[in-house]
């Protein structure tokens, strides 16, 4: 048997591994989209993939909502906060990475030390002084709670991420520019911003996924049924007397999986040269 022959076999099945550990993570997701399209008797009782009888009854129950209100509301306040979250993310975070990364200032070690110590914070420790907060301010209710903080860079980790892909950029570029006129704001909008668009691009994309499934924190601020968001709307179908409305659930859940599945794909290749550039430049 040749090399040639050896590297092929092996190549073989390396992805024949890669495949059959791709499906089985896979799996879960084909179920729910095959549940979909089954009858609601047939969703448990049925044990095939496939459905017996396909229906898109359950779209059309799932986009009806609640009653009250429909699953398309729930969509727009989702992308709302979703969009809000994203701009001001990639405005705050990229100023704050770009002060640590670029200027001196007095204690600015200090400081990006204290923000690091903050990713080691678990999120459920701060839960109830911001929830006293918030409802100090009048702000429960309403989605303040949710986007508010982005303007203040809370995202440590986003904010580490910029500030390594900023120290990679060569300093060369800003004494060019400050040879031609720019002050240290222009340095960040006509310099850094622009060559910071990789990382830019995995903020945004983080920042949607994790905003578009953020469950607790909307649980704990939003009350009314008319600001709920996506995924508390896809709770409203479960029933806590056991009277659930599973097919209507699983249609809206694919649904829901759409923006993700679309956002991600389409940026895919900047996301993974984010990652890349910043993983080297660290």
């Amino acid at each position: 048997m040749t090399r040639k022959t050896k590297e092929f076999i092996s190549a073989g099945v390396a992805n024949v591994i890669i495949i059959i550990f791709g499906v089985v993570m896979l799996y879960p997701v084909i179920w729910l989209i095959m549940a979909s399209f089954k009858q609601g008797t047939q969703i448990f009782s049925d044990p095939s993939l496939l459905p017996k009888t396909w229906t898109i009854q359950n779209y059309i129950e799932g986009w009806k909502g609640i009653g009250i209100v429909g699953f398309g509301a729930f969509i727009r306040n989702s992308f709302f906060v979703c969009i809000m979250c994203v701009i001001f993310n990639a405005i705050f975070c990229s100023i704050t990475a770009y002060a640590f990364g670029r200027l001196k200032f007095a204690g600015r070690n200090i400081w990006f030390a204290i923000m690091m110590i903050t990713l080691m914070l678990p999120n459920h420790v701060t839960t109830i002084p911001r929830y006293i907060i918030f409802r100090m301010f009048g702000w429960i209710n309403t989605y303040l709670p949710l986007v508010m903080p982005k303007i203040f860079a809370t995202d440590a980790f986003f904010i580490f991420l910029l500030v390594q892909f900023i120290r990679g950029l060569p300093t060369d570029l800003d004494e060019s520019a400050r040879i031609d006129g720019c002050g240290k704001f222009g340095i960040y909008l006509k310099i850094i911003l622009p060559l910071s668009i990789p990382a830019l691009i995995t903020t945004v994309l983080f920042t949607f996924l994790w905003t578009w499934d953020d469950f607790f924190n909307q649980l704990l601020y939003l009350n009314s049924p008319e600001m709920y968001t996506v995924p508390m709307g896809l709770r409203l179908f479960i029933d806590a007397s056991g009277i659930s409305s599973w097919g209507a659930m699983f249609a809206m859940s694919v649904v829901s999986l759409l923006p993700s599945f679309i956002l991600f794909f389409t940026l895919q290749k900047y996301f993974v040269q984010g990652i890349a550039t910043t993983g080297m430049k660290g």
